[in-house]
């Protein structure tokens, strides 16, 4: 019997993260599989993407429920169905009640495009902008009642550079998000990322470090552009 923990995916849109999710997962030594996607409206374009990698997919419209509640309800009884033992929300647009995040307490993790607690909610690449920061990123964390305030399993940061739009910046911390939300997953299926006390407990065993926590993919950052430290990314000035 395989000791892989079984994973289903909640998406609304095109389903990047989803993807990452999935190639991750096709690795053998990797402690999750991917048993299902659900999204909650028919214009989710990463349903036919999981389905072409093999995933059974499910449609669960929101319209179809009278309230968050009975459309919560359904997407529970399709978990049931896939057996899921754990939640990932990859860009899932819509707020779970209070009684469906409770159920899976300490199972259900999020990716958030940026570094929490900046900048929770839309928009934040723009807002990351507007502020003047100087490092953005993105954060994986435990799902809890209260938006984008879960408790931290993981964050990678990205250098904000000077010619940055909003989409240029996004599409750097997408890259991020991509590689981040892959390896916050694999700790929290081997148990060496838990909630305890409304706080995240690392296991000694775990491997996460430095380089993995805090990295950065742009182009025109200084040498080694995939192991930045905090310290650097602080001075550093495009």
């Amino acid at each position: 019997m395989s000791s892989r923990k079984r994973v289903a995916i909640l998406i609304s849109g095109r389903g990047s993260n989803m993807e990452a999710l999935i190639a991750a997962a096709a690795g053998d030594d990797y402690p999750a599989e991917i048993v299902g996607v659900i999204a909650n409206t028919p214009k989710a374009r990463g349903l036919e993407s999981a389905r072409m990698r093999g995933i059974p997919t499910r449609m669960v419209p929101q319209r179809d429920y009278p309230d968050r509640a009975a459309h919560d309800e359904a997407i529970g009884a399709v978990l049931d169905e896939l057996g899921a033992e754990m939640v990932c929300l990859a860009g899932y647009m819509r707020l779970l009640t209070p009684g469906f995040v409770e159920r899976w307490a300490g199972r259900m993790i999020n990716i958030h495009p940026s570094l929490l607690p900046a900048f929770p909610g839309l928009d934040t690449h723009s807002r990351a902008l507007a502020a003047g920061v100087r490092v953005h990123g993105a954060t994986v964390h435990f799902v809890t009642e209260t938006m984008d305030e879960g408790p931290i399993v993981a964050q990678a940061a990205v250098p904000v550079l000077a010619t940055d739009t909003a989409d240029a910046l996004g599409a750097r911390v997408l890259k991020a998000e991509h590689r981040l939300y892959a390896q916050a997953l694999a700790m929290v299926a081997r148990g060496e990322a838990r909630v305890e006390a409304g706080r995240t407990v690392f296991a000694a065993t775990s491997d996460w470090g430095a380089e993995d926590a805090l990295y950065s993919p742009a182009p025109h950052a200084p040498a080694p552009a995939e192991a930045l430290d905090l310290e650097r990314l602080a001075r550093f000035t495009p």
